[in-house]
């Protein structure tokens, strides 16, 4: 498989079962709830359409009525992709809204609000992106019609426990606050496609760069990024979880540049990216020692910490073996992945820098 941005994705070798989106979910039970409310009863399952056609059916696992509104709530399945919402439940609670009013969209229950620009909804609103919204709006002009009126409806959507699920995710440095999105594009989560997490790299830079930040730095973990973080006095939202999508980092700051990037990493990531990988996962691309050899003959080793670097069972051991010898093949391989960085960005005007951090926090490297 390949993503968007152009990463191989190595799939397991066994079938992978597809799940459905939050948006998808927060449909289904709005268009349940809503039914209940002009009807008195819940269809279940309760049957919705798709954004790119056909329909998905989802069985009801919790309905009721309070005051003047109605609820329902559906169980998240995300199939075989590890999505942090997968088993969450997604209720909506809808009533009758004011006279054309048409379809007004609310927070519940662990529910993000936007509180930053960049993000493709609007500061102060609930964090329902666009395709969900239109997927319940949909639904509810759709059952409106068969029952003969206006579709008038206000909407609030929960996720019971969604604020502690949101902190494991990208939203509190986007700038969503108290909880989590409402998402997706075709209502079918794709198992191991990584387009989620290329997407969180995508609106980390929409954020920042709506925010007018000119310096970003992307880590390919928990440990660089912290070491990055501490040494270039950069905000939270300043930070892209980039894991081993350099190409996703890359690819979309060539179409929307910001003046500065840091890439923060390992030193057998960034070999990886030295050596032109853009997907640093072990899986699919692997460290090349020899090259590394050939890299420090060229820099200047002697023979024998050449042939120590190339019979290294790893990048690590290649460190150490240069460490030892007093040789600076971390920065070496840092000249060489910023060279690589930018050849990806092309013409685009980003400045960019390479640091190395070790596996204790320290920064072996910065070119």
């Amino acid at each position: 498989m390949t993503t968007s941005e152009g990463e191989t994705v190595e799939e397991p070798n066994r079938p992978l079962r597809s799940g459905w989106t939050t948006g998808a979910c927060a449909t289904a039970a709005a268009q349940a709830a809503w039914t209940a409310v002009l009807t008195g009863a819940f269809p279940d399952p309760v049957e919705i359409t798709l954004p790119r056609g056909g329909t998905a059916a989802f069985a009801l696992a919790r309905e009721g009525f309070e005051a003047d509104a109605a609820f329902a709530g559906v169980i998240k399945d995300a199939g075989d992709d590890p999505d942090v919402t997968h088993g969450a439940m997604v209720m909506a609670h809808v009533r009758r809204g004011p006279a054309g009013a048409g379809v007004r969209f609310f927070a519940g229950e662990g529910v993000g609000m936007v509180t930053r620009p960049g993000l493709p909804i609007g500061v102060g609103e609930p964090a329902i992106n666009p395709v969900p919204r239109r997927m319940m709006r949909a639904a509810i002009e759709t059952v409106a019609a068969a029952h003969g009126v206006a579709p008038d409806a206000d909407i609030t959507v929960s996720i019971p426990g969604g604020a502690a699920l949101a902190a494991k995710t990208w939203n509190p440095r986007l700038g969503i606050v108290g909880g989590l999105s409402i998402l997706g594009t075709t209502g079918i989560v794709r198992p191991f496609s990584c387009s989620a997490w290329i997407h969180s790299i995508h609106r980390g830079i929409d954020v920042a760069r709506a925010d007018h930040l000119t310096h970003v730095a992307a880590s390919t973990g928990s440990t660089s990024e912290a070491a990055a973080q501490k040494a270039l006095a950069l905000p939270d939202h300043a930070m892209l979880d980039m894991g081993d999508f350099a190409g996703g980092v890359l690819k979309y700051l060539r179409r929307h540049p910001v003046d500065r990037l840091t890439i923060a990493g390992g030193f057998g990531k960034l070999s990886k990216l030295a050596a032109g990988a853009l997907d640093l996962h072990s899986s699919r691309s692997q460290v090349d020692c020899a090259l590394l050899a050939a890299w420090a003959r060229e820099g200047g080793a002697d023979g024998p910490l050449v042939a120590a670097i190339a019979a290294a069972p790893t990048a690590m051991a290649a460190l150490a073996a240069a460490e030892r010898a007093g040789f600076d093949l971390a920065s070496l391989v840092a000249a060489r992945a910023r060279d690589a960085a930018k050849r990806q960005l092309e013409e685009a005007p980003v400045e960019v820098d390479i640091m190395i951090v070790n596996r204790e926090g320290r920064i072996v490297a910065h070119v």
